[in-house]
This record gives C-alpha cells, sequence and structure tokens, in this order.
C-alpha cells in the first residue's frame, strides 16, 4: 500500500502557540533574554531563536527553540544555557529544551528592539 505524505493543512500554524497567560510566562520569557548568541549581541527571545514556551501547571516549561543556523558554534550549548537560565526562576519544576530546524529561522523573526540593536531599522 503506498502512503501520500499529507501537505501541512493550510491555517495550521508551525510553530505552537506559546501559554503566555500561566503565571510563570513572563519570568521564564525574561529568563530567555538572558541567553546570548556570543556572536550576535541581541538575547534570543528578542533574535526570535524561542519558537514556543509551553508551561504546564505543575511548573513543567518545555521551550522549543532553533538556532541561526544548523552549524552554528554553540548548538550544542546553547539547550543547556537556556535550561539553567529557566530553571533558575522560582517556580519552575522541571525544563526541557527542544532544538528544532524546522520552520528555519529568518531575521524576520527578530523583534522590533533587535532590528534597531543590530542597524535594521
Amino acid at each position: 500500500m503506498n502512503a501520500e505524505v499529507e501537505p501541512p493543512t493550510e491555517g495550521v500554524p508551525l510553530i505552537r502557540p506559546s501559554t503566555t497567560g500561566h503565571p510563570l510566562y513572563d519570568a521564564v520569557v525574561e529568563a530567555c533574554r538572558t541567553v546570548y548568541d556570543p556572536e550576535i549581541p541581541v538575547n534570543i527571545f528578542d533574535l526570535g531563536l524561542v519558537y514556543t514556551v509551553e508551561i504546564l501547571d505543575e511548573g513543567d516549561v518545555a521551550v522549543t527553540m532553533t538556532l541561526t543556523a544548523p552549524g552554528c558554534p554553540v548548538a550544542g550549548d546553547m539547550p543547556g544555557w537556556v535550561q539553567d537560565a529557566i530553571s533558575a526562576v522560582p517556580g519552575v519544576r522541571q525544563v526541557d529544551v527542544d532544538l528544532v530546524w524546522d520552520p528555519q529561522w529568518g531575521m524576520d523573526m527578530m523583534s522590533d528592539e533587535a532590528r534597531l540593536e543590530l542597524g535594521f531599522m
């Protein structure tokens, strides 16, 4: 039997939405903002490298993130930096960081603050 691969359903986001309504969300975002790509003077959150912050009621946090390029020299270290930063937030029980390459990061994912900082505005 030849199974056809279904294309992504139109209207289904490539990136899961974050749980922005959780009381820990702002603190977790601020923790992400303490982590920097060593080659770019902007934090990973404003660079748009953090795709999803999912927080469960028990304080478990799941982060889906990417890097600017698959060959990034800190690819092996960055998820641990993010995990360490978020683990320090009071109320966080466990942190899981998933590094993904799809969708691919693009400069359009940066915040206005990051674009300004890097001279793109």
